[in-house]
């Protein structure tokens, strides 16, 4: 069997050679130098730039040769495992999954300054069904019209800027998750209008702001009939200059920042007539009633050779946060939250990171959150092995809550969280 094969790949070569041979010999005009003439060489160079660009963190890129349109294409994903134990450590809780799936397409059609973003989300998490019945696959999906880098205009689906924490991408976090102040306040996505303006990109202080109306009831919600909007703006100002690397939406100095780098920013946002409980978020609220929602966000960011330093304070205030009668167990949660986290880089492959967050309901409130505070602290621990496109993350947490007494349920127990979660990303 051996001898056949090997006799069937000499007469494939003797084919070969003869078929060049022959080809040689028709060629009167063609010389072995002119592959190497310029309007070749050019013609292989261009070959060369319109091949797929397949970089790990960047995605797989095509370009066509007329530079009409470019897309790149990117997955990740996200392996969690987590354990619950109460303060005895008696486990509470189990949970594995595949906590986040995603598929993004990003690029531009017609002109650089015409470009679009796209993402999916295929995991129980990221595809919840809408109270109103709508599939939620569709995480974004927006055209931005860039004329230069000062400024940009977008329509379209994607996330509302307001805190910093939500601008980065889950991805780029340095815990296996955003903290619990986030998870209670943020505002994710929406529809609309969206702007940014930078002031300048030089190495000395800079201000941007960041600018949206949106249909308010967040993101894939379709049509509403209560006539109200939401107004959001951010001002982020960069009294040092810009992070090197985009360094203010990714976690940690992974950059090695070789000069300070701050930035210091707050936003607001106006919900008007909000018909879901969290404003872009959450269940209706009882009986076609709505709310007029105002959220408020502050946040810090420091850097500087391996050292990060994170701040967020936000809030959420509403009128008239209860239903009475109409629902006694339907409520908007009001208050205020503060996160506070540090991390230092070893040589960009290891990472330790220490996080505290509180949550404070307001009184009003307090008769339906069962606490008066509600505290995490969370050490983790970062291997990146290709950046934050492929890392293994773990974390501990303890949580405490300052119950009522009279409203305390199981959920409220003081106790322990482990979490253990692999991210790979192209």
């Amino acid at each position: 069997m051996k001898k056949n094969g090997l006799a069937l790949l000499l007469v494939l070569i003797l084919c070969s050679l003869g078929s060049l041979r022959l080809a040689t010999a028709h060629t009167t005009d063609r010389t072995p130098d002119s592959i190497f003439r310029p309007d070749s060489t050019e013609e292989l160079l261009a070959r060369l730039r319109n091949m797929p660009n397949i970089e790990v963190g960047k995605g797989i890129t095509f370009r066509p040769k007329n530079d009409r349109f470019e897309v790149t294409m990117r997955f990740r994903m996200q392996n969690l495992l987590a354990l619950s134990f109460d303060e005895d450590l008696s486990l509470s809780a189990t949970d594995a999954r595949v906590k986040r799936l995603r598929l993004r397409f990003d690029g531009f059609v017609y002109s650089p300054k015409l470009v679009y973003s796209i993402q999916l989300g295929f995991t129980g998490y990221d595809a919840e069904v809408l109270p109103n019945g709508n599939m939620n696959i569709v995480r974004d999906a927006i055209v931005y019209y860039v004329p230069s880098p000062r400024w940009n205009i977008g329509f379209g689906q994607t996330k509302i800027k307001t805190n910093r924490a939500r601008i980065n991408s889950s991805g780029a976090l340095q815990f296996v998750d955003r903290s619990i102040v986030n998870s209670q306040f943020h505002l994710d996505r929406d529809f609309g209008f969206f702007g940014e303006y930078n002031l300048d990109h030089t190495e000395g202080f800079d201000l941007a702001f960041k600018g949206s109306i949106t249909l308010g009831e967040g993101r894939n919600w379709g049509t509403t009939d209560n006539g109200g909007l939401a107004y959001t703006g951010r001002l982020e100002l960069y009294p040092l200059g810009h992070f090197a690397a985009k360094g203010d939406v990714i976690e940690g100095d992974f950059a090695g920042e070789e000069r300070p780098r701050l930035l210091v920013a707050g936003a607001y946002s106006f919900n008007q007539r909000a018909s879901r409980l969290s404003g872009q978020r959450g269940g209706f609220m009882p009986a076609g009633l709505t709310r007029d929602i105002g959220s408020y966000f502050v946040d810090l960011i420091f850097k500087y050779r391996g050292f990060a330093f994170y701040t967020d304070y936000m809030g959420r205030t509403c009128p008239r946060p209860t239903f009475g009668a109409v629902d006694p167990a339907a409520f908007v949660y009001t208050g205020q939250g503060l996160n506070v986290q540090t991390s230092y880089l070893f040589d960009k492959r290891w990472e330790i990171a220490l996080r505290n967050s509180t949550l404070f309901p307001d009184r009003e409130i307090r008769s339906w959150t069962g606490y008066r505070t509600h505290n995490q602290t969370t050490f983790g621990v970062t291997r990146y092995i290709i950046g934050h496109s492929l890392k293994v993350q773990a974390d501990l947490s303890y949580n405490t809550f300052d119950t009522l007494g009279n409203a305390v349920g199981a959920e409220l127990r003081d106790g322990w969280e482990l979490r253990f979660q692999v991210e790979l990303g192209l």
